[in-house]
């Protein structure tokens, strides 16, 4: 036993000795069986082994990198990426084997290299600056900045400017997948990670194509079911159109869009300027009743009301327009009539003639019977609703030559002179008087500033003082004449004329409600002699020519009571007072001619 644990001593002091003795013989260089990546380094000292490290290890600059973004590839060596092989630390590390440890740490470490051999990793330098920069430069050529869809106008020609992607290089996802295929020191393939953001418009075929629909023929504007009397067709020609194009950007919700179309702040004024034009009131039928039959038979077709839709008609004219459509009708709100063609006497309560009234007019001109003509016809089938105020000068309109009236006396800023309209009052006197025999409301009367003959006419031409006071002026639209239908029934109006016979007719048509008429008049009271006749130069007549343009009337007071009853209650009373002015005549004279010394003269 003792000579077993002597032989171990001796053994193990043999072997001490001998790599004691093995480090003194490899001073200041690499143990045997070192190698860095593979490259034997044994027994060089650290400078020799650097030098042998750069001269054999070469996958810095030979190595491939193949970056690749779709089929886009850029090749790149490891060191243009900032990979350097470090030979003198790895040098110094394969040199440090068997050198560092205690004793028995260093002896095992010498022991298996040289029994088994010890690679080194090779020691790197990985500049990432360098790195980024490549990359920087592939981003020089993957980016792309976004670019939005847009159109524009040459002339009538659409022109597009196309939308882009945008595209970015994401650097740091690059730089990762670097590191990573670096670290296997061989070569690869790194895939970049590219980032796409599209505009909000990219594509704007569609808009464009509706553009050039818009601007491929004239627009043509007309009314819809056109009449004779309607105005149109407009027509707008494509370069016209090109100037009232409106290429709007609009959101979406989820995005935007263009809106292609005409105008509105330009489309809008045109369309007002011609909306009082195509107005039209709704009118009802006009009737005459007939007193055989006892039924309506229609004289003029009733009338369904338009008002221009100016807004409506935008939205149309840009979605046809925008289909391809050219030819595109106006866009009307319509109103019925209250009273169709089709209207029965029966549905109306229009039965039976409840008030008429004929007044005369002899010794009127000719052109004042053309004006009781003209006045007269308006009122021809006429209806007044139930409970409505009717409005004689509403109906009436202008009193003008282009309306059909003629030049005739009339009565204005206190003279009797020549005007358009003179007799149009016989036609309100006879509307008064019919409406006051029938027994309705009088809401309005303006009575003549002088007593006027023709209103106090009898059959047979005389004159009838009780008819003072009775009559109506109307001169539109300062002065009116009003009354209501205040029954339950629909009122038919119907008036004839017969110039021969010089006669007015008004008939009103409806269904009696019992109502039964008493009035009564004072007459011409306080009467006044007019005053003496009153002689003017006239220079445009003759010397030695007199002219009558004035007659006297005297002045009067009239009070004419009313009372209404229906089945023996009173309705409602009324009284009607008036007051006529004395009235001179007038005569005018041309120069030089002698009056009477007893005439005044202006």
């Amino acid at each position: 036993m003792a000579a077993l644990a002597g032989g171990l001593v001796i053994f193990f002091l043999f072997l001490g000795a001998t790599l004691a003795g093995f480090g003194m013989v490899h001073a200041g260089v690499i143990f045997p069986g070192v190698s860095v990546a593979g490259i034997d380094v044994s027994r060089l000292s650290p400078e020799e082994a650097a030098s042998l490290l750069k001269q054999r290890f070469d996958y810095p600059t030979r190595g491939r990198i193949v970056f690749q973004e779709g089929n886009n590839v850029w090749l790149a060596t490891p060191s243009e990426v900032g990979l350097f092989m470090d030979s003198e630390s790895s040098a110094r590390t394969a040199f440090q084997v068997g050198r560092t440890g205690d004793p028995l740490t260093r002896l095992a470490s010498r022991f298996r290299a040289w029994y088994s051999g010890t690679d080194i990793s090779p020691k790197f330098l990985y500049d990432e600056r360098m790195a980024k920069e490549y990359l920087g430069k592939l981003a020089t050529q993957v980016d792309r900045p976004i670019i939005e869809a847009s159109l524009g106008i040459n002339g009538v020609d659409v022109i597009v400017n196309s939308g882009q992607v945008g595209r970015s290089l994401d650097v740091s996802a690059g730089l990762q997948s670097l590191e990573q295929q670096l670290r296997t020191l061989s070569d690869g393939v790194v895939p970049l990670t590219v980032h796409e953001t599209p505009p909000v418009i990219l594509d704007v075929t569609a808009q464009a194509e509706i553009a050039r629909r818009i601007l491929s023929a004239p627009l043509i504007i007309r009314v819809p079911d056109t009449r004779e009397s309607d105005p149109g067709p407009w027509r707008f020609e494509p370069p016209a159109l090109a100037s009232m194009l409106s290429i709007e950007r609009v959101d979406t919700g989820q995005g935007a869009t263009y809106q292609v179309g005409l105008n509105s702040e330009t489309l809008r004024p045109f369309l007002e300027g011609i909306a009082p034009e195509l107005a039209r009131n709704a009118k009802n039928a006009r009737f005459i009743f007939n007193d055989e039959t006892r039924q309506l038979e229609v004289i003029q077709p009733s009338v369904t009301g338009r008002n221009l839709n100016i807004e409506k008609t935008i939205q149309d004219i840009n979605q046809k327009m925008g289909e391809g459509e050219h030819k595109i009708p106006l866009t009307f709100d319509y109103t019925q009539p209250q009273v169709a063609d089709s209207a029965t006497a029966e549905e109306l309560g229009i039965t039976e003639l409840v008030s008429a009234h004929t007044s005369y007019f002899y010794g009127s001109s000719a052109s004042r019977i053309q004006n009781i003509e003209t006045a007269s016809a308006r009122f021809h089938g006429i209806l007044v609703p139930p409970g409505a105020t009717f409005s004689m000068a509403e109906v009436l309109g202008d009193v003008t030559l282009d309306n059909g009236y003629a030049e005739a006396l009339i009565i204005y800023g206190g003279r009797t002179i020549k005007g358009v309209g003179g007799g149009v009052c016989q036609v309100s006197t006879t509307l008064f008087r019919t409406a006051f025999y029938g027994g309705f409301p009088i809401v309005e009367r303006n009575p003549h500033a002088y007593r006027v003959g023709y209103y106090e006419q009898r059959a047979d031409g005389s004159s009838d003082p009780d008819l003072a006071g009775l009559d109506a002026t109307v001169f539109v639209p300062v002065v009116d004449f009003k009354f209501t239908n205040d029954t339950q029934y629909w009122l038919l109006m119907e008036t004839y004329v017969n110039p021969a016979a010089r006669t007015l007719t008004w008939k009103f048509y409806s269904t009696s409600d019992g109502r039964d008429v008493e009035w009564h008049t004072t007459g011409p009271q306080n009467i006044v002699e007019p005053p003496k006749p009153l002689y003017e130069e006239n220079p445009d007549l003759a010397k030695g020519e007199i002219k009558q343009v004035d007659w006297e009337a005297e002045g009067a007071d009239v009070t004419v009571t009313r009372i209404v009853r229906r089945n023996g209650d009173v309705l409602y009373e009324d009284t009607f007072n008036t007051h006529y002015m004395p009235w001179r005549a007038v005569y005018q004279y041309g120069p030089g001619t002698k009056i009477p010394k007893d005439k005044d003269r202006d």
